[in-house]
């Protein structure tokens, strides 16, 4: 029973990953013990109303055992894989500050990540709702009574009147239909998204739509560049940090790159040669790897790619809105103002002929 209700808790979000990483690091380097850390977030917790309680349950083991890995991993249900496996590592090596500052920056890059794919999705979707209810407000309710009204004004319902408002009224349910068809599609790929189904569907938007394409492919180097740079700044060798880092990433194209770079220095490549086989960088961004590998600084570059990466996803996605956003109220206006010509130029020509 006790397991069941363990399987039902949430991870954190990354934004409360990223704090908590950063709460550690700073209690870590002001000389506090972790024990005595972990217990005054432990009792800030309590004091809310959240139904999971994340930090008691790592200080009942760390009061017990001292060791943040130890605790995490008996709630495993609770933390990301690979932020234990790095807290595993931090404290065999005695780095446990550094790979948790490191760990504060990685969530908190996919935390602007994901909230700004959320953005994208979210404005238009909500925009496109609204669309649904002003177009079936005056298809449902403002054109039956405009129709009354020629009605009782004489206008023939076989009339050249009665015809044009019947093309509005017909165009205007047609738009309605494709809009809401746009809308539960929509709804219906963002809750596949979260499902096992998730990779199936990334492939099939990437094949549909080339600027999803682009933006994933920038996405995994995002995510990938975070993840290196942030085990060669931990001081993993790179043959370590490419072993490890698919366990950290939540796409199969990124894992599949990660391996692919893998398998090639197996083969006697050098890292530079298998990441420009790969593809996953730009030839630019492997010239920038390149020099601060020869120059002793690849955990920096790696950390400032990924950067970059990110940078170029967040104003990717703002640029699908201001595409989208401009072509719903486009759409909606034309619609809108098809309606109502298709009913004020008939009565225009029934007041004009008294």
């Amino acid at each position: 029973m006790a397991t069941d209700i363990k399987k039902k808790k949430r991870i954190m979000s990354s934004e409360e990953l990223s704090s908590f990483c950063d709460q550690i690091a700073l209690m870590l380097s002001s000389g506090m013990t972790l024990r005595d850390g972990i217990e005054m977030l432990a009792e800030d917790e309590m004091k809310g109303n959240d139904k999971v309680h994340p930090y008691t349950n790592l200080y009942k083991v760390v009061d017990e055992t001292g060791s943040l890995y130890v605790a995490m991993k008996e709630n495993e249900e609770e933390w990301p894989s690979y932020m234990i496996e790095m807290v595993d590592i931090g404290e065999q090596t005695g780095r446990l500050e550094d790979i948790m500052v490191s760990l504060s920056t990685y969530y908190q890059r996919e935390g602007r990540i994901r909230s700004a794919a959320v953005s994208a999705i979210t404005y238009p979707l909500v925009l496109g709702v609204m669309l649904v209810i002003i177009i079936g407000v005056l298809l449902w309710r403002v054109l039956p009574i405009f129709r009354r009204v020629l009605a009782s004004l004489g206008v023939d319902a076989s009339g050249s009147g009665s015809v044009l408002m019947k093309i509005g009224s017909w165009a205007g349910w047609i738009v309605l239909g494709l809009i809401a068809l746009v809308v539960i599609c929509t709804i219906v790929i963002v809750i596949l998204m979260r499902t096992r189904m998730k990779d199936k569907v990334m492939h099939f938007l990437k094949n549909l739509f080339p600027p999803v394409r682009r933006l994933t492919e920038k996405l995994s180097a995002s995510r990938v560049a975070g993840i290196l740079g942030l085990m060669l700044h931990s001081g993993f060798p790179m043959e370590n940090a490419l072993e490890m880092a698919p366990a950290a990433l939540a796409d199969q194209e990124s894992i599949n790159k990660v391996n692919f770079i893998r398998d090639e220095m197996k083969k006697d490549q050098t890292f530079q040669e298998a990441l420009s086989k790969s593809g996953l960088f730009a030839d630019f961004h492997n010239r920038m790897l390149k020099v601060g590998a020869a120059s002793g600084h690849e955990p920096q570059v790696m950390e400032k790619i990924a950067e970059i990466y990110e940078e170029q996803v967040e104003d990717g996605l703002d640029h699908l809105i201001s595409i989208v956003e401009p072509t719903l109220v486009a759409l909606l206006s034309i619609v809108i103002g098809a309606i109502l010509l298709s009913v004020m130029l008939p009565m225009a020509g029934v007041l004009g002929s008294m």
